[in-house]
């Protein structure tokens, strides 16, 4: 199946965001709904993604060589925790503000408050939330359950690599 530049570069987007979910995708491409990613999805890239046990979209092997990036996240070569991760801008910045895996974790409105005082980001706190959970999703970040959901790193610091995704 030959894709157009348009599809070969969201096969980029899913291969450097994954795993990910519609509304993730939904947001880069500027679509109007997850619904509308599903479509696209299914109409231009059914052979190069599929959905893993958790419903998060994954790229293919074959989708990775054909768009030729690398994807954004590398395991620790054991099927643990990832080693390598590649995120957007603000996934970057959060992962620098969490606690490290033992400390006490933090909730999503600390995320934030200490995104605002130790950058010069002021993101809103659901894109912190969606960060936050994403990481989670990729195995960088442990969440624990107290009254509200908390974070912080899932690895230690020191074996995590993490580069910003173009």
């Amino acid at each position: 199946m030959e894709l157009s530049e348009e599809a070969k570069s969201r096969l980029a987007d899913v291969v450097t965001l994954q795993p990910t979910k519609n509304a993730e995708l939904q947001e880069r491409w500027g679509m109007e709904s997850g619904s509308e990613v599903h479509r696209y999805l299914e109409n231009e890239l059914k052979e190069y993604y599929y959905r893993d046990e958790n419903s998060l979209i994954r790229a293919t092997a074959e989708a990775a060589e054909l768009v030729d990036v690398e994807p954004g996240i590398e395991d620790d070569g054991e099927g643990g925790a990832p080693s390598v991760l590649r995120v957007p801008d603000l996934q970057y910045h959060v992962l620098a503000v969490v606690p490290d895996s033992g400390e006490d974790s933090i909730s999503v409105v600390a995320t934030l408050q200490r995104l605002r005082e130790e950058t010069d980001l002021d993101p809103e706190v659901d894109d912190v939330r969606a960060a936050l959970r994403s990481l989670a999703n990729k195995g960088a970040l442990e969440t624990v359950k107290r009254t509200v959901p908390t974070y912080r790193l899932a690895v230690a610091r020191d074996s995590l690599t993490v580069e910003l995704a173009a």
